[in-house]
């Protein structure tokens, strides 16, 4: 029998850790990819109180916003995890801090999807 030729080829393992406990992945996953595939379906919340994760997938939404390696605001459906990346979860909205760093971002504009 003749190997399947678009079967992945054996994927790399990465080691991130996340909010201090270290987790495995595969080589290209994204931070989102990797904690999906943990079972973590949010790591954030709205200014309401409401679970966030990934809700587009695409990188529009910014509901995925992590800190990585120091960094604020990295969507983690668009970054691809390197072993030995640090993710933190963010829990203040993009505006709140944006508008604490003088910026303007008009009132119902801050990400809160409900």
């Amino acid at each position: 029998m003749m190997p399947d030729p678009i079967a992945p080829a054996t994927a790399r393992t990465v080691r991130i850790e996340v909010a201090g406990e270290p987790v495995d992945g595969l080589a290209g996953q994204t931070i989102a990819g990797i904690l999906l595939a943990g079972g973590r379906l949010s790591w954030r919340r709205s200014r309401t109180g409401r679970p966030r994760g990934v809700f587009c997938g695409i990188g529009v939404c910014f509901e995925c916003l992590v800190v990585v390696n120091g960094l604020r605001d990295v969507r983690a459906c668009q970054r691809r995890a390197v072993d030995g990346d640090r993710v933190e979860y963010q829990q203040d909205d993009v505006a709140e801090h944006a508008n604490g760093q003088g910026l303007s971002i008009p009132d119902g504009q801050g990400g809160d999807h409900g």
